[in-house]
């Protein structure tokens, strides 16, 4: 029987290496995507992180919503929404525009409001008096539907009663 070394007929040394720099290295390729990944998270590109809370006065009333506006499909998300009177209002009522909620569940509305409507357009809650120096404090829990890609804007709305008292824009972006 003959030696026929530390490599199997037909091979040898140049078949190990084959002439590639990378031959018997991981690619770099592999950490260039793991490493541009972690920088779009560190900069928020694809969501997760609070975002600023977006405030108004109306003079009567200040509105205030904070809600995520960078979100992932699929993800549940919390909107706080806060109304503070700085006048008497009769009956306070939060409205949206149809398309904010688009191809969104929303799960839990605390307090649930007295009434619920669809009126020119809009959802409107209607949650009652609010006196001068108080403050309405909602609470919304919801999740991204799978159909919802780019994302959604609208607006939010802050009536009394059938008086508008101002209109604050909200937009989502949403990435798979």
């Amino acid at each position: 029987m003959q030696d026929t070394g530390r490599f199997p007929d037909g091979l040898g040394e140049d078949n190990l290496h084959g002439g590639r720099l990378f031959a018997r290295h991981a690619s770099p390729l592999s950490i260039i995507i793991l490493g541009s990944l972690l920088i779009l998270a560190l900069f928020d590109v694809a969501g997760g992180r609070p975002s600023t809370p977006m405030k108004r006065d109306f003079g009567a009333a200040t509105l205030t919503i904070d809600t995520p506006t960078t979100l992932r499909n699929g993800e549940f998300f919390e909107t706080r929404i806060d109304v503070r009177a700085d006048a008497d209002i009769e009956d306070a009522v939060v409205a949206f525009t149809p398309g904010l909620w688009r191809d969104m569940t929303i799960n839990t509305t605390l307090p649930s409001p007295a009434e619920e409507t669809f009126e020119k357009g809009l959802l409107r809650w209607s949650y009652g008096p609010v006196k001068r120096g108080d403050t309405l404090h909602v609470k919304i829990d919801g999740q991204i539907n799978p159909p919802l890609f780019a994302g959604t804007s609208g607006s939010v709305l802050l009536y009394d009663g059938d008086r508008r008292l101002g209109k604050l824009p909200l937009s989502i972006r949403v990435f798979p």
